[in-house]
């Protein structure tokens, strides 16, 4: 397909030769593209339309889909200001609380005061306000208004004239809007941008300093807080003017018209950065909460949805200044405690250099394989989705350089997008990290984080497994081979290379698994631990590393010594301070605990002795390495970007950059779809509508959840992942729980999967989309193939809300637990509901395979596909079946009951797993009469 395809999306353009550069080392390739292997041991030589994109043509995809600005100057100085400020709040938060005391040496303890949650969870809103309104345009002039709006003053033109004065009007009217709303290159902060800012800033800033007055405003109601006038009263003119024109502002408090200015902000950046479709929708429920009750109870159907009346005051304080529901209700309060945190550690991990380490490892384990580069790209996209935790961000970094290297082995562009946004999707799904909405599920089911991934991680392997076979099938269809050896690292020598990339990753699980720490404690030691580790690889080379490592130990010992000896840190020693000695267990675990800083401040040492020498093993981010150049030629000394100190600290300033620019959109996201929640909580619109769910399912379980799917599907398209879970939670969880005896875990994971679903379901498959950007394909066909590929994670979900022993969970409803000693040992329970189960799913997902690809070890007919699936189905999901006969029947009058359901469970699985043996016998026997297919580069599949 060429630059001039029709049905290809707006992407770069590009020249359509390729210099065989690395995405991230572009000048290391031959400059005549004569050998152009990459150092990392990857054959980057291309065909002609097939070239890797550059990490600035994936950014320029990514910003296309996200509708970013691209800032240059004092706004891109004051976002990455604003960026790392908010980054070191949250880092304040997660290492010491909501209590601002600094110990400082030879002065003691300096008290900033304490917050409380409401105004802590307005701090993190108001940042993400901010940043909102920088990075996201207002208007880029080609939307649908705007687009209406451009023809008045041609039309004024061609009727009354150029010179007439009511055209001039509305053309100095269009210039004026244009200077005030429009951005139509994404680069500049439009007045309006800073009245926005402005805005958001007095609302944090209210919390903050007039916290009291809220406390007693949320017992008397807003009407008896301080008018605008009182609190500015040089303002009292103007109000009193606009008072005049009939619009009551001389009456309005002070916190009525903050907290309604601020739900009105949180919309427009809903719009900004999520659509105007959530905005609208977040709005409606707004709307409703207002005049929902001119819904009486007697109108047929909707009638349920009648609500008692309620007070612009009331619903602004139940939505602004109320942690319980609302803006600053749940799912910012996890975005506060959990969900930032482990977003900055993913940004610090990906601006480690960890990505592309983690890339090459992938290739380096599978790319040798048959169909090697389709799957390493599925390995390569499950680690990077343990860092991203987003599917589109997963999508086109890892995109940019795997579906190139997919073209090239023989895979159609279509099918190697589809691979990339499929596996990309499942990021959200694979533990240890997962997406946000898995850290909704702690506060919003009160399980421990440890019991999410445990429950988390069989149908997380289960779908990459599915997808492994899938790309196994087509490359066997089409003949596709692998890389060649040389043409990809050694997988001993890259482990020793990098290995500390996956000290994070396991520290983590350890502390969650191992330790049960909290889940922000967990993450705030892991990202000491990733601080520590780049500050050691980069001051440690073959000059350094014996004093380096003798001074870390020296001191380490010194810091055990003192706490075993005066109960203190060593510092503490120094400056004369002593407490009780601590017993040898307890001074291990105090001095572990500073460890992390012991290791920074010596490396920062060494490397500030030695700011030029080599870091055999240091490789950071290209992004650190662009950012250290760029700010190095401002500071007018270009040589600092070769210092290592100097690049250390621009590597942690660009991951806290980049954490905080990640984290707006969620931010944004949680706080507009925790207004959801807030409104069936405030209106008591909650049990109604659980009332009116049960009535039209019926009492079947398939239809809830098959209801409950497509809403997700629906709802999720276009939309993210965490604001979905989060209106559905809150609209069907309550129906699924008690219309079932599905764990309440199972029926929150069954929503998130198809939340995830949605992103590469057409017609709005976001992360196919831009996986289509990066392979130069049909748009379309691309998120078909795409969803077809990711067909087994619309089953399992229906697999393990029936059989929870594929979550490794037991018991009903909210009574479960996840599996211990006691029911591994019980036989009886154990094999037919966890381990038959878990074996029917993964062979399933074969049968699945088979279906969808239409090949085995011999081409499957149309008949066999058929059969195929139907075996699918009875090994992966036969309690499904089962429901939806036993629907059927008693739909028609005959009785229910088919026998005891664990018996029929096991007789629809031993069924599929007969039909499924049957046809592999026949399909294999039939590859035997075909001649062998050559391994290697066949032509493009289908």
């Amino acid at each position: 397909m060429t630059d001039s395809d029709p049905d290809r999306p707006d992407v770069p353009d590009r020249d359509g030769s390729d210099d065989g550069e690395h995405p991230r080392r572009a000048d290391d390739g031959a400059a005549d593209g004569s050998d152009t292997t990459d150092p990392g041991g990857i054959d980057t030589d291309a065909d002609t339309d097939t070239e890797e994109l550059s990490d600035a043509e994936a950014e320029e995809i990514l910003e296309g889909i996200e509708r970013k600005r691209t800032l240059s100057g004092a706004a891109a100085l004051a976002v990455s200001v604003i960026g790392i400020a908010f980054s070191l709040f949250q880092i304040w938060l997660a290492a010491r609380g909501f209590i601002f005391e600094l110990s400082i040496p030879l002065v003691g303890e300096v008290s900033l005061g304490s917050l409380q949650l409401l105004q802590v969870n307005s701090i993190h809103v108001a940042f993400a306000l901010v940043l909102a309104f920088l990075l996201f345009p207002p208007s880029d002039g080609e939307g649908k208004l705007a687009s209406r709006l451009a023809w008045v003053v041609p039309t004024l033109e061609t009727r009354f004239g150029t010179d007439s004065p009511v055209t001039r009007v509305a053309a100095a009217c269009r210039r004026v809007l244009h200077w005030l709303f429009v951005d139509a290159d994404r680069e500049r902060v439009t007045p309006v941008d800073l009245a926005l800012i402005l805005l958001a800033t007095l609302t944090a800033a209210y919390m903050v300093l007039d916290f009291s007055e809220i406390q007693r405003l949320r017992v008397l109601g807003l009407e008896a807080g301080r008018t605008i006038a009182e609190v500015y009263p040089y303002l009292a003119v103007p109000i009193d003017v606009v008072s005049a024109t009939g619009i009551p502002l001389n009456e309005v408090s002070y916190a009525f018209f903050l907290g309604a200015m601020g739900t009105l902000l949180v919309l427009e950046a809903t719009r900004r950065a999520l659509g105007v479709y959530l905005m609208l929708i977040v709005a409606s429920f707004i709307v409703y909460a207002r005049w929902g009750f001119l819904i009486t109870p007697d109108m047929p159907l909707i009638g349920v949805l009648s609500i008692p009346e309620g007070s612009w005051a009331n619903i602004v304080q139940n939505l602004w200044y109320n942690t319980e529901n609302g803006v600053f209700g749940i799912p910012v309060t996890v975005s506060v405690q959990f969900i930032y945190i482990f977003i900055l550690f993913g940004a610090f991990l990906e601006m480690s250099g960890a990505g592309q380490w983690f890339i090459e490892l992938a290739y380096a384990a599978t790319g040798t394989r048959k169909g090697g580069p389709a799957k390493a790209s599925i390995l390569a996209s499950g680690f990077m989705g343990t860092i991203s935790g987003s599917s589109i961000a997963n999508t086109v970094t890892t995109g940019a350089f795997t579906i190139p290297l997919m073209k090239r082995s023989g895979y159609r562009a279509e099918f190697a997008g589809a691979v990339e946004a499929s596996a990309s999707s499942g990021g959200q799904i694979l533990p240890p990290v997962m997406g946000a909405a898995a850290f909704l599920m702690i506060e919003f089911i009160g399980v421990p984080f440890a019991d999410i991934i445990i429950a988390a991680t069989i149908p997380a392997i289960v779908f990459f497994f599915g997808v492994w076979v899938m790309v196994h099938l087509e490359a066997s269809r089409a003949g596709i081979g692998g890389l060649s050896r040389d043409d990809v690292v050694d997988i001993v020598t890259h482990l020793k290379s990098g290995w500390f990339y996956l000290v994070p990753l396991l520290l983590l699980l350890y502390y969650l698994l191992v330790e049960r720490l909290t889940v922000a404690r967990s993450a705030w030691f892991t990202l000491v631990a990733i601080m520590a580790l780049l500050a050691l690889v980069a001051a440690y080379n073959e000059r350094t590393r014996v004093p380096l490592v003798g001074t870390i130990a020296v001191l380490f010992v010194a810091e055990l010594a003192s706490f075993l000896t005066r109960g203190v840190d060593f510092l503490g020693l120094l400056t004369g301070a002593t407490a009780e000695p601590l017993p040898l267990g307890e001074a291990l675990l105090a001095a572990g605990g500073s460890l992390g800083s012991l290791v920074v401040l010596v490396s920062l040492a060494f490397m500030l002795v030695y700011p030029n020498g080599d870091a055999p093993l240091l490789n950071f981010d290209e992004a650190v390495d662009t950012a250290s150049e760029r700010l190095a030629g401002a500071l007018s000394r270009p040589d600092l970007a070769s210092s290592r100190p100097f690049r250390y600290v621009t590597f942690i300033g660009k991951s806290m950059d980049a954490g905080a620019r990640t984290s707006t959109e969620v931010v944004v996201a949680v706080a507009a779809a925790g207004i959801i929640p807030g409104v069936v909580s405030a209106t008591g619109l909650g049990p109604n509508l659980t009332a009116l769910i049960k009535a039209v399912a019926g009492g079947s379980i398939v239809l809830l959840l098959l209801f409950t799917a497509i809403a997700s599907i629906i709802l999720g398209m276009g939309m993210p992942t965490t604001v979905t879970y989060i209106i559905l939670v809150s609209l069907l969880g309550p129906a699924i729980a008690e219309s079932s005896t599905i764990p309440l875990l199972a029926a929150h994971l069954f929503i998130l999967y198809f939340g995830v679903i949605a992103d590469i379901t057409p017609p709005v498959a976001v992360a196919a989309y831009a996986a289509s950007g990066v392979a130069k394909s049909n748009p379309f066909r691309t998120g078909t193939k795409a969803f077809s590929l990711s067909l087994n994670k619309a089953i399992v979900p229906f697999a393990f809300a029936l059989t929870p022993g594929i979550l490794l969970l037991r018991g009903q409803n909210q009574d479960f637990r996840v599996l211990n000693a006691a029911d591994v040992s019980e036989l009886t329970y154990f094999l037919p509901e966890v381990v038959i189960p878990i074996i029917g799913v993964f062979v399933g997902v074969v049968a699945l395979g088979a279906t969808v690809i239409g090949f085995f070890y011999a081409p499957v007919s149309r008949r066999e596909r058929v059969l195929f699936a139907v075996s699918a189905f009875l090994l992966m999901a036969p309690l499904l079946v089962l429901n939806a006969a036993t629907d059927v029947l008693g739909v028609v009058g005959i009785a229910r009951n088919v026998g005891e359901p664990i018996v029929v469970d096991l007789g629809l699985r031993a069924a599929g797993a007969v039909l499924f043996g049957a046809l592999t016998l026949k399909n294999r026997a039939a590859s035997e009469k075909q001649p062998p297919q050559p391994t290697g580069r066949a032509e493009a599949t289908d």
